[in-house]
């Protein structure tokens, strides 16, 4: 298996044709179907099914399209960062749950960067999709959440990635409403309180699982629930209906205003922190950014205890 044949997949994969990948790539047509078949060939899979119309994935070609696009973004930025004659670029790549205080780490950590050459990536993804980015170095540093609910599943899930979960701090779990909200006026809310209203949760793709939920008490069941996959639709949703989500009580900068952080009658705590693989040798850039999320995090009045 070669880098060129995964570029080829890449390719050929996006523009849903051999000959258009062909002209795109500048190579023989035949070269490129030569290439795909001895993937195929090695491998033991069928990548493509060929018809009249072009080409497509199969559930093995999907498969493997995706370890492709991340061993060939790797590839890519080590080049970049090693490559004879060339400016080193700073690099740091964050996926994180969605956090205000991890994006707003990202931003003073880009705000103070001196160099004049910098690749910056951050993801807001799902859980799994976080675990998986650390796994395989896409990412320098993972932003997610434990509580007694989804420890022990995660936990395991950590071990089989090779990555270890440094506590940042915990936090009480509140519930989020818009200031408009019955609920808004109460000191607390209980569980039961919840019930007559809609649930919002972040959507967790394929691993749709309670364990990996970005919201505690995620797997009790309700009648209601509206998923998403940005902070934006869900500030939209708080302050334009009587839903509810719940969270570490931190709230963002644009939810300041028309939402209402309610502690949540219950014993659960959640302890947020980072994940990092366990052979990574952290750079300036990436202890810079720890620091700077202790930082914020120490800012916000919202964190109970810390760790």
């Amino acid at each position: 298996m070669t880098l060129q044949q995964l570029r080829y997949l890449i390719a050929i994969s996006e523009h849903g044709s051999i000959n258009a990948a062909a002209q795109s790539l500048y190579v023989s047509q035949s070269n490129l179907s030569t290439a795909i078949k001895e993937l195929e060939r090695e491998l033991g899979i069928t990548v493509f099914t060929r018809s009249n119309r072009g080409v497509t994935l199969t559930n093995d070609g999907t498969e493997l399209l995706g370890y492709a696009r991340q061993v060939i973004e790797q590839a890519d930025m080590m080049e970049a960062r090693y490559a004879r004659g060339r400016t080193e670029y700073m690099h740091l790549a964050v996926s994180t749950q969605h956090y205000y205080f991890s994006l707003q780490a990202f931003i003073n950590v880009a705000e103070g960067c001196a160099s004049d050459k910098y690749d910056f990536i951050l993801r807001e993804c799902a859980t799994g999709q976080i675990i998986d980015d650390v796994r395989t170095f896409r990412s320098d540093i993972g932003i997610l959440y434990l509580d007694s609910f989804n420890s022990r599943v995660l936990k395991k899930a950590f071990a089989d990635a090779g990555v270890t979960f440094f506590p940042l701090f915990e936090a009480r779990v509140h519930v989020f409403v818009g200031e408009h909200h019955p609920l808004a006026s109460q000191s607390i809310v209980k569980l039961e309180d919840l019930a007559p209203y809609p649930r919002y949760s972040f959507e967790q793709g394929q691993t749709n699982s309670f364990y990996y939920s970005e919201e505690p008490f995620g797997h009790l069941r309700r009648d209601r629930n509206i998923r998403f996959s940005d902070r934006g639709t869900l500030t939209n949703l708080l302050t334009s209906f009587n839903g509810y989500t719940i969270s570490t009580g931190v709230l963002s900068s644009e939810m300041h205003s028309g939402i209402v952080a309610i502690p949540l009658d219950v014993d659960e705590h959640m302890q947020v922190g980072y994940i990092m693989h366990n052979e990574r040798r952290p750079g300036e850039l990436l202890l810079r950014y720890i620091d700077e999320l202790h930082k914020v995090i120490a800012e916000n009045p919202s964190v109970s205890a810390r760790v």
